[in-house]
């Protein structure tokens, strides 16, 4: 069982930076690929980037792409999400998530592990 834990949400104005971090707890997230996904008010929850157990391959949503890095460090158990050049559309709640089965995590009916999420709003 894994437990993770999101932080580092808040408000922040158009063109700002914000740095999400994950922290897991339960087992080791070598182990695992991780990514983070997001929803948006009355929509669904979308896919955001992606990292490989070993942290050697990224992926990431169209929209994000060059503005958001995604890390990890296993010796920390953490995963964080860089995001640079924000906009308005990106707010929403931002979830961490873990798979033991994918080598990417894209889809989140493939995560096995969610943490509760953190938000995140970018005013205009």
């Amino acid at each position: 069982q894994v437990q993770l834990v999101e932080s580092g949400g808040g408000l922040v104005q158009a063109g700002g930076s914000l740095r999400l971090s994950c922290a897991a707890s339960g087992r080791t997230l070598s182990e695992y690929t991780m990514a983070w996904f997001r929803q948006a008010p009355g929509k669904e929850r979308e896919f955001v980037a992606t990292i490989t157990w070993s942290g050697s391959s990224t992926y990431y949503e169209d929209s994000v792409k060059g503005r958001f890095t995604i890390f990890r460090d296993n010796a920390k158990n953490t995963v964080d999400l860089q995001m640079n050049s924000l906009k308005p559309e990106d707010t929403a709640v931002y979830y961490c998530a873990a798979s033991g089965r994918h080598y990417y995590l894209k889809s989140r009916y493939e995560a096995d592990y969610w943490g509760q999420g953190t938000q995140v709003t970018v005013s205009s």
